[in-house]
């Protein structure tokens, strides 16, 4: 028998009349606190008979959930205490904030936080009143809530939340509370898959508890009706080993919990033991506790001739009508004084000695562990001289790079730096190499806890480069890590990175809430690369062509957001070292990966970027004694090559014409200052696009968004924007351009529209143009590639 086998074979934990009884009034004082701010306005201590003018006039909050979470708080705190545990607790089920609440009320370390709300009758009445309550708390687990990483409102996140928390976490457990409804959702379920990737040397242990108690809103949940040995066989095929912890008599209950608890910490010591000191490589399977509960445990059996306990209808709150049914009001006052309040507070309402008996002290207690507010944490990434991997520029436009392979090299440096410290990811949904970042696999391989073969490539136990195909568990584990005090970069296919679209909502509200919050430290950004763009996924078709995320988070929070669009290699490399080092942001950078043009030197990419938009004197044709007769203006890579191709085109044709050349990399430079930190003022706007000249816009995404981010502009009726417009297909590259009307010709034929007296003087010009265009379309069917002109162009003005 190994060492695991005997650990899980060890007899039963047995708790002392003392332990029992210390761990029961934790429970019961949590409850009590978890009802009373779902009910109570006034009375904190019930030392008077309940009235309806005790009652919050609007009852708001959950109870279903909040008894298991307390029990699950409870025996943490034991085996934290006992163990001398440093650990964090990702509380899933959507509204726990109640029982969260309680317990870091309980504590002390919300008093810690907020100095209003003491840990004393009258900290109990301002913890009552503040829930749910207009210019209060969220009624869920929030980045107010001491102790938390994860929105309680994000179903399906929680277990990749605690994974990315884990990881270069070695001395750390991440408890996992998932609720029964959460665990139906598609990103949960992939999230199990999180065990294949922990490595026992270099991470934590992650300790998943399942909570089952039956039902949702409405419904029945699907794996609380599995039968045990079917819900059993799958956690096992999940590569867990399955701890059941059932019923509902306290009593019993806390024993079995204690037993699972110590079961699986001893367990987690052996695999962590066995890995770090003998060197043992074989996959282990982390121990999961399933814990069944009633929903509302401890609450109303019935109400009005109805079961409620036990059942869906005890979701939110349990007695509705308190201050207007005299039965209901009844019925609350004989539930909270079933806890026995008097006997769990001093007459003062402080916790008696028994209900903290089993709280661990300073930042042991999970409302105070340091790994939830991580910006506490954070180091500053070691991010190299950018002039190692620039790339030489002579003469704008002569040679090409590959941007995205140009930065891998920057990346492999930053994981060669930071290979002691282990403070830094990249994560990515199988596209690693397809994005042209392969160079991070010389400082580090993949992450990979199954088996491996001899035909793979770059899999290492200890690898810090994460890809599984799920872009929800790539997100949470990057969001975890993030959260809890290290640096990461998610790269993405521009098209996919849509299935995280509510993922992202959330950790921007995160971030705008905890930004406000003097207590949470700032935490590294969250940065996207999103490449193999809309552009250049002219062989994967229309299904692969979305350039939405953009618009997606430029709705959120101004404070918070930031997207560059660099047009050249250069310029990515200045935009990376910026959004690497910053804090408290979602920074989204488009970038291809195919060959692209090399437009600015390192120097001239750095002062651009620092500008965030600017004109491109070399470009256009203004000579400085007028005004531009119109601007050309791109942001994109291909964009930016379309737009200098067609200045070059203007340049050849219409000599007198004064052309000014304006390239966007910051796209919320766009913004009013009063909108934006990084807006223009009407000033610079204005003499950057002129008020009164036609601006022909070549955008990498949806035209509107220019039109949304500039309309309140004195020029805007001038505007004129070209970008994607759903028409794609599997094509040549030049091809897509012209489908969606953003190629060359199309630009030079604006400007003759648009320039008041070239419509007649330039008429054989844009004929020329829309010539070419046609041909174009007999050319690509002919030939199967672009026109020569176009495959072969350079810049040489």
């Amino acid at each position: 028998m190994s060492e695991a086998e005997r650990v899980e074979h060890q007899d039963a934990t047995v708790l002392s009349d003392d332990e029992l009884r210390t761990l029961d009034a934790h429970w019961r004082a949590a409850n009590y606190l978890a009802a009373g701010q779902i009910y109570l306005l006034a009375n904190p201590l019930l030392t008077e008979p309940l009235k309806a003018e005790h009652i919050k006039p609007r009852l708001l909050g959950h109870w279903g959930t909040s008894p298991g979470l307390n029990l699950v708080h409870t025996h943490l705190n034991r085996v934290i205490k006992a163990r001398g545990l440093d650990a964090l607790c990702v509380w899933g089920p959507g509204h726990g904030g109640p029982s969260v609440l309680a317990n870091s009320w309980l504590e002390g370390s919300y008093s810690e936080i907020y100095p209003d709300v003491p840990r004393d009758g009258q900290g109990m009445e301002r913890l009552f009143r503040q829930f749910s309550f207009p210019a209060g708390v969220p009624s869920h687990v929030a980045p107010e809530t001491p102790g938390s990483i994860h929105e309680g409102g994000e179903l399906g996140y929680s277990l990749s939340h605690a994974y990315g928390a884990a990881f270069d976490n070695p001395d750390l457990l991440v408890a996992c509370v998932i609720g029964d409804g959460e665990a139906e959702t598609g990103p949960l379920a992939a999230a199990w898959h999180s065990n294949k990737f922990l490595d026992p040397v270099h991470d934590g242990a992650v300790l998943p508890i399942l909570h089952l108690n039956g039902y949702k809103i409405a419904n029945p949940t699907v794996l609380a009706r599995l039968p045990e040995a079917e819900l059993d066989a799958l956690l096992r095929g999940y590569g867990h080993d399955p701890i059941h912890v059932t019923g509902d008599d306290p009593l019993t209950v806390h024993r079995a919990m204690a037993h699972a608890f110590d079961q699986a910490l001893d367990r987690i010591g052996v695999m962590q033991r066995t890995a770090r000191e003998d060197g043992v490589s074989e996959r282990v399977h982390w121990p999961v506790i399933v814990l069944r509960t009633p929903k509302g445990w401890t609450g109303p059996a019935e109400v009005d001739g109805v079961p409620v306990e036990g059942t869906w209808r005890a979701h939110q709150v349990p007695l509705a009508n308190v201050r207007e049914n005299p039965e209901h009001l009844r019925q609350l006052e004989a539930w909270l004084r079933s806890y026995h309040p008097q006997q769990l507070f001093d007459a003062d309402g402080r916790p008696v000695a028994d209900v903290l008996a089993c709280v661990p002290e300073g930042t042991k207690r999970l409302g105070s562990s340091p790994h939830a507010n991580g910006g506490l944490l954070v180091r500053d990434l070691p991010v190299p001289d950018l002039d190692r991997f620039a790339v030489p520029v002579d003469k704008p436009g002569t040679t090409l790079h590959e941007p995205t392979r140009v930065l891998g090299d920057l990346l492999e440096q930053v994981m060669h730096d930071t290979s002691a410290r282990r403070d830094f990811r990249v994560v990515g949904p199988d596209e690693t190499a397809s994005n042209r970042l392969q160079a991070v696999f010389n400082a580090s391989g993949k992450a990979w806890q199954a088996e491996l073969l001899p035909v793979d490539e770059h899999l290492e136990r200890h690898g810090r480069v994460m890809e599984i195909l799920s872009e929800h568990t790539c997100q949470g584990w990057l969001e975890g890590y993030l959260l809890t005090g290290r640096h990461g970069l998610f790269s993405c296919y521009e098209a996919f990175v849509h299935i995280v679209d509510s993922m992202v909502n959330q950790h921007i509200k995160w971030l705008k809430t905890s930004r406000e919050l003097a207590w949470r430290a700032p935490i590294a950004s969250l940065n996207y690369l999103l490449t193999s763009h809309v552009w250049r996924q002219d062989h994967n078709g229309f299904s692969h062509q979305d350039p939405g995320f953009v618009d997606h988070v430029l709705n959120k929070s101004p404070e918070v957001v930031r997207v560059y669009l660099p047009p050249d290699a250069n310029t990515l490399l200045s935009v990376a070292d910026h959004v690497l080092r910053s804090r408290d942001y979602v920074n989204v950078v488009v970038a291809g990966k195919q060959p692209c043009f090399d437009w600015l030197s390192m120097d001239q990419a750095r002062a651009h970027c620092a500008r965030g938009a600017g004109i491109w004197d070399w470009a256009g044709t203004e000579d400085g004694s007028r005004e531009p007769d119109a601007v050309l203006a791109c942001a994109g890579d291909v964009p930016t090559q379309e737009v200098l191709a067609a200045a070059q085109l203007l340049r050849q044709h219409l000599h007198d014409l004064a052309v000014r050349v304006v390239n966007v990399v910051d796209m919320t430079r766009l913004l009013p200052r009063e909108e934006h930190p990084h807006g223009m003022s009407d000033f610079e706007y204005d003499g950057l696009f002129t008020t009164d000249k036609p601006v022909i816009f070549a955008y990498h995404g949806y035209p509107w968004l220019i039109h949304r981010l500039s309309y309140r502009r004195t020029g805007h009726k001038n505007l004129h924007v070209r970008g994607y417009k759903e028409s794609g297909t599997t094509t040549t590259p030049f091809d897509m351009v012209v489908r969606n009307d953003l190629d060359r010709y199309r630009l030079v034929m604006d400007v003759i529209d648009r320039v008041p007296g070239l419509a007649v003087r330039a008429a054989a010009l844009r004929q020329q143009m829309a010539d070419v265009r046609t041909r174009h379309q007999a050319w690509i069917r002919a030939h199967g590639t672009d026109l020569p002109e176009v495959a072969d162009w350079t810049w040489n003005a």
